[in-house]
């Protein structure tokens, strides 16, 4: 898209950015649905494996579709490009003229605001992914399907020359997004004690195109998806932060307090007996968080692509292999987003009768970009690959408490990189503290650093660096904190 987009269409880009952030509020609202009711992680015993037989073949090819989400996905294409050549801009008054001549152009990297490239088009690409996925096609199909919608409307849906970053926020961060969100539509779906209607609203609201198929086709596509009952651990949190530490930089606003609601899930957590990770995100990882201070501050998510299970001993479970990861990260001052695959493991580990250690570990490389909120330079966003790494543990004491600390680096160079001449190394740690208080309830502190060392020859050597403590309520899925216990009796210690 251009640059040079004249001060109303900004003005409006700001309403569209701003309703994003209450759609965000809404999604938020509705993933807590996965939290409030019971979840599985503490139950799972040797003598309960996994009942669910893998999908097969001949019956989902049978009933899958390839022409409903192609149709699907053109007919959302048209119906935004038509909202937003009337409501956004001129850039989106595509006709055969400027197809043609995108189709004879090179692809660029483009200057969109940082929120409509790093969560408007991946959420983009999560909708085409959807339709895909909903319809019975698997993972690579629907990445495909992804691949190709983003491509089109790069191409068609936009009048400005396509752009490279866009394609690869859409089709890739796009299937990684599109993928949690519809496995977590069927966690609701699979709710049977909720009614009927709360169950199907909330799955719509999550994955939009699971709520759409199932309106239109009714149970056609029920029995194509089977989740195989994989341990899940939900919880939502809501509190309020203060910064104790702050750096600007470039940035020229900064809210010292902020009221924050999260909704986090860890899905197929190793060590149930029976499980099996023969799909991409099978197991995953998802957080979404949303600020009174900035919208949504983090939606990210990372889940196993090919991989596989392993063990030692009687007290140790874990999964290793090929992980996809889909980072936003937004801490008032500056934000990242990053697309990426890494190399890595999780695992659980029982140090005791009731003390278990789950962690992981992962580094990759990705396609990433960095800029400053609220900058008073004029254009500081630097896109390029980025080598990042990622290291998690949750120090788990039973039913009463766990300690919680993640830590996630990126390096942000000039390889593939366009924008400023900047190069960026961003930390992001997040500590926490949960202890229960009664049942589902409980009471956590948590810390967040996030700090950005950039260089670049136009704005030389700068350090954003935001840190706050806050105090949650949060709402357990279960009694406990997510730890699998497989062992059989004579062995517990």
């Amino acid at each position: 898209m251009r640059a040079d987009v004249s001060g109303v269409f900004a003005r409006k880009r700001k309403r569209r950015v701003a309703a994003g952030r209450r759609t965000g509020f809404a999604c938020v609202v509705c993933l807590s649905l996965l939290a409030t009711n019971h979840a599985r992680a503490d139950d799972v015993q040797a003598d309960k494996p996994s009942t669910a037989s893998p999908d097969s073949a001949s019956e989902t090819d049978s009933q899958k579709s390839y022409w409903i989400p192609a149709a699907e996905i053109l007919g959302f294409q048209f119906l935004l490009n038509q909202f937003d050549r009337n409501f956004i801009g001129d850039e989106y008054k595509s006709n055969w003229s400027t197809i043609k001549h995108n189709l004879g152009t090179s692809w660029r990297t483009d200057s969109d605001s940082f929120t409509i490239n790093q969560l408007g088009h991946p959420y983009q690409g999560s909708m085409y992914y959807g339709f895909a996925r909903s319809a019975g096609l698997n993972y690579w199909e629907s990445l495909g399907y992804t691949t190709v919608g983003s491509a089109v409307w790069e191409i068609a849906g936009e009048a400005t020359p396509p752009s490279l970053n866009d394609q690869i926020t859409t089709s890739i961060g796009g299937s990684f997004l599109g993928e949690a969100l519809y496995r977590m539509s069927n966690l609701v779906l699979d709710e049977s004690h909720m009614p009927a209607f709360w169950r199907e609203l909330g799955a719509a609201v999550i994955s939009p195109p699971t709520g759409l198929n199932r309106l239109a086709f009714g149970s056609r596509f029920d029995d194509i998806f089977s989740s195989h009952d994989p341990v899940y651990y939900a919880r939502m949190s809501l509190g309020a932060s203060a910064v104790t530490d702050n750096r600007t930089g470039t940035s020229t606003k900064l809210d010292k307090t902020e009221g924050i609601a999260e909704v986090s899930l860890d899905y197929g957590l190793p060590g149930k007996p029976g499980y099996t990770y023969d799909r991409p995100f099978d197991y995953f990882t998802f957080k979404a968080t949303v600020s009174t201070a900035n919208g949504f501050e983090n939606l990210m998510t990372r889940g196993l692509l090919i991989g596989t299970n392993y063990e030692a001993g009687n007290s140790y479970r874990g999964i290793w292999g090929l992980f996809g990861s889909y980072d936003y990260i937004d801490p008032q001052t500056f934000r990242v987003a990053s697309t990426a695959v890494s190399i890595g493991t999780t695992a659980q580990w029982w140090l005791g009768k009731a003390i278990a250690l789950q962690g992981s570990a992962l580094a990759g490389a990705g396609y990433a970009s960095v800029g400053t909120v609220n900058s008073s330079a004029e254009n500081d966003n630097h896109y390029g690959v980025a080598p990042q790494a990622l290291i998690a543990a949750r120090l788990i004491f039973g039913n009463r408490a766990s300690v919680d600390i993640t830590s996630r680096e990126y390096f942000v160079g000039h390889l593939g990189g366009a924008g400023s001449d900047a190069r960026d190394n961003i930390i992001r740690t997040d500590a926490a503290i949960t202890a229960r208080i009664h049942r589902q309830h409980a009471l956590a502190v948590r810390y967040t650093l996030s700090q950005r060392d950039s260089d670049s020859a136009r704005l030389g050597d700068m350090i954003q660096r935001t840190a706050t403590i806050g105090l949650f309520y949060t709402y357990l899925g279960n009694d406990g904190f997510g730890a699998v216990d497989w062992r059989d009796g004579n062995t517990r210690w």
